[in-house]
């Protein structure tokens, strides 16, 4: 919530971590023609569904300048955050990389940002405002997207958005962002209220994607230890995606840390793996080093390729044609690997999930 106390952490944070907005404030990946690679299958990763996009709706556009210069905030809104671009630009974009579906996160949860400081007195009007342009834009693309709608798991908007939004057949998920929201795992009181909001998603049979990486600044196996023993048993048989392979876009020794506790967890406890997948959101650049790329790969086949799916977190990716034709190949794994992965297609990534999850109400 917007507490002092929560407010303090977040400025705290300030001191300690780098001067970036995870997952919503950095610059576009891009890689440059003379990106370094690793040995990897081939020039080129076809994918056939993006399963993390993004989109931000009039709303959220009209809220970004306040949000972008509030004092909660840290480091600069980049470009590629703040400017308006639609559908028919991903479309494009998606056209022209040969990507036949997309999974489309709203970003309303923006709206409630803890980071947003003073809070926004129409928080929730804007937060609904978002979520139902979101859902009827892509709903003008009969089969081409899949979407979720977007909350912050510790204001008391989230679950009465969740259940306006459940029995709505457009609906595929709910996107929970940990960072954007100031959720702290470590927390019990907070891992709860995390926990409540997944049972809520649940009872609608709405897929999750979850940001989960926090603020920390010694994020990893610790935090996804209470994860996996408080927050994700709420979930029960529903799909949960895990953005960014448990990170906030990039490689480095926390996002590590938290996927090979991940595997870990996953090898003593298997079933948890039955409805768990992690997207390739913007987890390597052109700038990853040889050795991360290495241990990405490492702990991704401890875990199973079958539960990794191709995503892009658009438009920071850039360019989704030169995303996935120069910075996915970079990864060290075999033509076979890659394969598995590219033909990964999880049942709420399909054009009919909705039929599926309405029906077992």
């Amino acid at each position: 919530m917007r507490s002092g106390r929560l407010i303090a952490v977040i400025l705290l944070a300030a001191s300690v971590l780098p001067a970036v907005d995870p997952g919503f404030a950095r610059a576009p990946s891009t890689p440059p023609a003379s990106a370094p690679t690793v040995a990897a299958a081939g020039s080129q990763v076809s994918v056939a569904v993006d399963h993390h996009l993004h989109v931000h709706s009039p709303a959220i556009l009209a809220f970004l300048p306040g949000y972008c210069s509030s004092p909660g905030r840290i480091g600069k809104c980049p470009e590629a955050f703040t400017r308006a671009y639609g559908m028919a630009e991903l479309i494009a974009q998606m056209d022209n990389a040969g990507i036949r579906r997309g999974l489309i996160m709203s970003t309303a949860y923006l709206a409630e940002s803890p980071m947003m400081v003073p809070e926004n007195p129409d928080h929730a009007n804007i937060l609904h405002a978002a979520n139902a342009w979101t859902v009827a834009e892509a709903r003008k693309y009969p089969g081409r997207f899949g979407v979720y709608i977007g909350v912050n798991p510790m204001t008391d908007t989230a679950l009465s958005e969740i259940a306006y939004w459940g029995a709505d057949p457009n609906v595929t998920g709910v996107k929970i962002h940990l960072t954007n929201s100031g959720v702290d795992l470590r927390d019990p009181a907070q891992a709860h209220k995390l926990a409540k909001v997944l049972r809520a998603a649940a009872r609608s049979h709405l897929a999750i994607t979850i940001h989960m990486r926090t603020r920390a600044p010694d994020y990893g196996a610790r935090d996804v230890e209470s994860f996996v023993r408080v927050v994700l048993p709420a979930a029960g048989n529903t799909p949960v995606q895990i953005a960014h392979a448990a990170g906030w876009g990039g490689t480095d020794p926390q996002t590590l840390s938290a996927l090979a506790a991940f595997a870990k967890a996953l090898e003593t406890q298997p079933l948890l793996a039955e409805h768990l997948t992690f997207d390739l959101a913007e987890v390597w650049g052109a700038d990853t080093s040889d050795a991360n790329l290495v241990a990405m790969a490492t702990v991704m086949r401890r875990i199973g390729l079958s539960h990794f799916v191709p995503a892009s977190d658009y438009p920071f990716s850039g360019d989704l044609a030169r995303y996935y034709g120069a910075l996915y190949p970079r990864l060290p794994l075999t033509p076979a690997e890659w394969a598995v992965i590219q033909s990964n297609q999880p049942a709420y990534a399909q054009a009919d999930y909705y039929k599926q999850r309405l029906l077992v109400r």
